[in-house]
This record gives structure tokens, sequence and C-alpha cells, in this order.
């Protein structure tokens, strides 16, 4: 049976570094400053034998109502509702704290079933701590070193006490009926939301959602780790990565900040489609221009969403010139998709991810051999290849051998004196005529074989 497991404590005991582990690789930030870890993470956890679900959570401090520590701390809670048991950790090099306390009293009121983890529980230097954490009255503390894979043995015992029935263990033939209709069920479409800093993008996911899932409000960079949220918009299913913004390279000078960016860059890499958010007041500036230009090299569908569009004043054709000037700085993914969004009202969701869906479908499109070579028949009695060195280049046919993007292959003489311009000639050929706007095109040069090559010249 499946479950959920929240892991809380106070910044920098480690939560972030017990996930990592348990879910086998490196999802979450980790780094020694505290209060990394922002929004909850989710992910597929592995304990021995037991399969669950596990939250990385902020670290719980005291704050104002409206200072951003004290939404990360609604986030946590709200982990700690959702789950079925929650592992607390404390720091066992640094004993107990006053705010230990606190994070005790708030998992007691919540009534789930708590294991209490002494994490960093390497050495000598940690045994006091090890014994203060038996005053937080929740039972054993089971000493831990994330970093180092220590005390998992013990950890899984009591995750195998604190949740009994969750844990036992299922009949393989009803695991085997359960895990039918799963594979039977669509694959979700993998969409990363990027952009600058403080563009909208975790208040655009929250209004797709319908709930306040990720962290956001009027400070720029909230957004940390990328996170990855499970989303059904009308039957179809999604899978939505929150980005951190990306800013210049030139502006980004801690380390925090290019893990972050670094996650960013992930994301958009295992990305099927990415939304480049902007900024209505401020849209394509070179620095969204720049995002738009890594999107396209990664061989991404992409669709350029226009958020803040409530704020903006409403002028007949203002959507129609942004398109305009999309086509006119964007050569590269020419008729890409600019949808006026609100992340805020939700007004034009319903346009963003129809467009979605439309240029997944173009990234995924095939287009027969014969039509292709038709065109590039036409394509060279219209514009022929220039002669290089006076030697006529010659194109003699073209193939696609894969999508995602649409790829091509052309076979022709001397490969490498096909000038650019004319590949650019072409690829805005191929997307005219097969109707591909918006995605990236790739052609590939391959020389055909001569068959006369190696054999002996006649005397």
């Amino acid at each position: 049976m499946s479950f959920t497991v929240a892991i809380v404590g106070r910044a920098n005991v480690g939560k972030s570094t017990l996930f990592n582990r348990l879910i086998g690789k490196r999802l979450a930030l980790v780094d020694d400053q505290p209060g990394v870890t922002r929004d909850r993470r989710m992910g597929e956890a592995r304990l021995g034998d037991l399969s669950f679900t596990a939250i990385d959570t902020a670290g719980i401090e005291e704050a104002a109502t409206d200072a951003l520590s004290a939404r990360m701390r609604q986030q946590t809670e709200t982990a700690i509702a959702a789950a079925d048991a929650v592992m607390f950790l404390v720091d066992a090099r640094a004993g107990v704290v006053p705010s230990d306390q606190a994070i005790a009293q708030l998992v007691r009121e919540s009534g789930k079933p708590a294991i209490l983890v002494a994490n960093k529980s390497e050495g000598r230097a940690a045994e006091a701590g090890i014994y203060e954490a038996y005053a937080l009255g929740l039972g054993d503390p089971v000493a831990v070193s994330a970093e180092h894979g220590e005390g998992l043995a013990d950890l899984y015992e009591a995750l195998r006490a604190a949740l009994p029935e969750q844990t036992e263990q299922p009949d393989p033939a009803d695991e085997d009926a359960a895990a039918a209709p799963k594979a039977e069920s669509a694959r979700p479409i993998r969409v990363a939301v990027v952009g600058r800093p403080n563009a909208g993008k975790s208040t655009l996911v929250n209004r797709l959602l319908g709930e306040e899932r990720l962290l956001t409000g009027p400070e720029a960079g909230i957004t940390r780790d990328a996170i990855a949220v499970e989303l059904d918009w009308q039957g179809r299913a999604f899978l939505m990565h929150d980005t951190a913004g990306l800013r210049r390279r030139s502006r980004v000078d801690n380390k925090l900040e290019k893990l972050s960016v670094s996650d960013a860059l992930e994301a958009i890499r295992f990305a099927e489609v990415v939304i480049v958010l902007m900024d209505a007041a401020a849209a394509f500036e070179e620095q969204d221009l720049r995002i738009v230009d890594l999107v396209e090299r990664e061989g991404r569908a992409l669709v350029i969403g226009i958020n803040k569009w409530d704020r903006e004043e409403r002028n007949a054709g203002g959507i129609g010139k942004l398109r305009r000037e999309a086509d006119r700085k964007l050569q590269q993914v020419k008729g890409v998709p600019v949808v006026a969004v609100s992340g805020l009202t939700g007004e034009g969701l319903d346009r963003l991810m129809r467009a979605v869906i439309d240029v997944h479908q173009l990234w995924n499109k095939r287009v027969p051999t014969n039509p292709l070579n038709r065109w590039l028949e036409h394509a060279i009695s219209a514009h022929p290849p220039p002669a290089v060195s006076g030697r006529r280049l010659k194109l003699n046919y073209m193939t696609q051998p894969k999508t995602r993007p649409p790829s091509f292959v052309l076979f022709c003489t001397r490969a490498d004196a096909v000038p650019d311009a004319y590949l650019r000639y072409l690829v805005n050929g191929l997307r005219e005529t097969f109707d591909l706007p918006g995605v990236p095109i790739r052609i590939t040069l391959r020389e055909k074989e001569n068959p006369f090559a190696g054999r002996a010249k006649r005397r």
C-alpha cells in the first residue's frame, strides 16, 4: 500500500539531504546555508522493500504572518496535514534547541504518527544531542547520518512500526492488478515554466492547480528548486515544473543561485514543452530572448506566455503586435504561439494549455518522405544552392529519421560547403510548407557515398 511521509524540522538539520538519500538522486538543492528549501517537494522514495512518497519541506521558523518565513511555514503545515506520517529531524550535533520544542508541539497537535530522527549522528560529538532528543516526548530517536547513509536500517524499522498497516507487504497478485490500469493511462506531457525572476511563474502554476501549492509573493527569486507537480487539465495529464528565475549569467554570483539556475536548466532539458513566461510590462527584453534561444538549442517545443495581462491597458490589436514582435525577434522559432495570460485572475489559461497541447503535437509530427522530396525539388528549383569555389552543390534527397523535435537528414555532395544561409532558407521552407510554427527544426547534412570510390581506374 502506498503512503506519504513528510520530512520536517528547523532550518539546516539535513531534511533535503535525507530526502535525496531516500529517493536515490539529487533532486532537492542542498547547501550549508540555512533556508535553502522553500517550497514543498515530493518524490518517490524507497527504504528497503518499502516504496512511498516523501515530502521535503522548508525549515519551520517563527515569523510575522505576512513574512516569507511565515508563508514557508504554511507550506510545511500543509505537507504535514497531507502526510500519513511525519519524520521530525533534529541536529544531533547541535542538540535540542527551543525551536525544536515548538516543532515537536506542532507535530503532536497534527495527530500523525511521528518518527523522531536524530540526524548528523556520525561521530562522538553527536552522542549528547541524541540523548537530549528524548526530552521532546516523541519516543526513541533514530540516529542516522543522511549524508553518509548510516542508520537507514533503524529508520526502516521505525517507519514500519509507525505505519504497520500501510507498510504490510501486499499480495503480488493484487500488486499486478493495481499496476495494470496505470500502464494503460496516458503519459503526462512534461512542461517547464521558465522566465526571468518575478515573471509570475509560481502564481501561474498555482492558478492552474487551483490551490496555493507553490510559494509566491512580491519578492523576486522566491523559487529555488525546480518543483514538479501533477496537473489534470480538462482530462489531459501534465507534469508541470516550476523553476527559479533565470538572470543574466554576469549577475549570478552566489553559489545558491547557481544551483537554482542549474536546476532550472535541468528542468528545460527534461521537458517536452517549455512555457517562457514574460512580464507584459517588459516583454522580449534581452534576457527573454536569451532564454528562448536556450530552449530552441535544447530542441524543446515552445510557447510564450505574456503574463500580468490584467495590468495592461486594453488596446485593439495589442496581442497581435506582440506576435509580430515575436516573429521579428525570434526568427529561429518563427510562428511560436504567443498567449496573453494572467496568473492572478486566470485569464487566458485555457488558450495557454491548448497552445501547449497543439505545439506538443507539432513537436511529434512526422512528414512522409514523398511529399518531403517533392518539396525539396521545388525549393531547389526556386532557389538553387550557390556554387562554392566554382563547383556546384548537389542536394540529392531528404528524409526525416526522428521527431521531438522534427529532425531531417539531407543527402548531398560536399556537406561542409553548404552555407548556413541556405540551411536557414530550407528550415523556413519546411516550417511554412508542413505547418511547423514555433518548433525547433534540425537539418543534418550527410554526403552520399560515391559508388565508384575504391575502384581501380581503367587504363
